[in-house]
């Protein structure tokens, strides 16, 4: 018999908002150490504002977020971020003007002591960033600079790996070695909470997924029995309903 896998994240009945705009209403979702799970949807559908609630940029109006079973709802995104949490956020967020290298040691910004080994481990894996490690962000191509972001967000080992619309804007090629990249760490035991429009690629390498619509989770199961369902192929894979 498996084991069962110990719970990262833990979001309860949920609600959030930007301004005066309800994005999400009564959202409830879990993720468990070592899972890809992946929230799908059209833009504008809430996935981006469930991952800027749990990080603290969204504020709660209900519910709770538990993360490694503490309740962090509330708390300050800084606070939440050292507590072993990263994100690639969308527009993937770099500074342009500043090295692969500097970006590189913003995002150990919390770790204490000597960060060169982060680097050594961020190099090996992505081996075109320890080449331009002198280059500015903003001249990398698209693709570049989304493993960048990806880089950098790994600087901290964290616990939980947030990724919002990594995909989007990159061409096909890029889109695929995105998410062997994303496989490779899934593959290494990462957790991964991932919001992507390409709900097919997404699917492809998922454990579970969330389809969010309007606001609202509207389904939710393992990516098998996602791709199978014949609203979400209709609506997010090209298939016929």
């Amino acid at each position: 018999m498996a084991q069962k896998r110990g719970n990262i994240l833990k979001v309860e009945n949920l609600s959030a908002s930007y301004g005066r705009v309800s994005a999400i209403r009564q959202v409830s979702l879990e993720v468990n150490e070592g899972e890809l799970v992946a929230l799908i949807g059209a833009n504008g559908a809430g996935k981006s504002t469930l991952i800027s609630a749990v990080l603290g940029i969204a504020p709660a109006k209900s519910g709770t977020i538990r993360f490694m079973g503490q309740d962090i709802t509330g708390k300050s995104t800084d606070s939440i971020v050292a507590s072993g949490i990263s994100v690639v956020p969308e527009g993937r967020g770099l500074l342009p003007l500043m090295t692969v290298l500097e970006n590189l040691q913003l995002g150990a910004y919390h770790v204490k002591g000597d960060i060169t080994r982060y680097l050594e481990r961020a190099f090996d894996r992505f081996p075109v960033l320890a080449e331009r490690k002198s280059q500015p962000a903003g001249t990398l191509s698209g693709g570049q600079q989304q493993m960048l972001a990806l880089a950098r967000a790994l600087m901290s080992s964290p616990k939980l790996l947030m990724m919002d619309e990594p995909s989007l804007g990159l061409a096909p090629l890029a889109v695929n070695e995105l998410f062997e990249m994303i496989d490779d760490l899934k593959k290494e035991g990462q957790t991964i909470l991932l919001s992507e429009q390409n709900a097919r690629k997404a699917l492809q390498y998922a454990d579970r997924g969330y389809v969010f619509e309007v606001g609202n989770i509207m389904l939710e199961g393992t990516a098998q029995e996602l791709t199978g369902n014949p609203h979400v192929r209709y609506a997010y894979l090209g298939g016929t309903e």
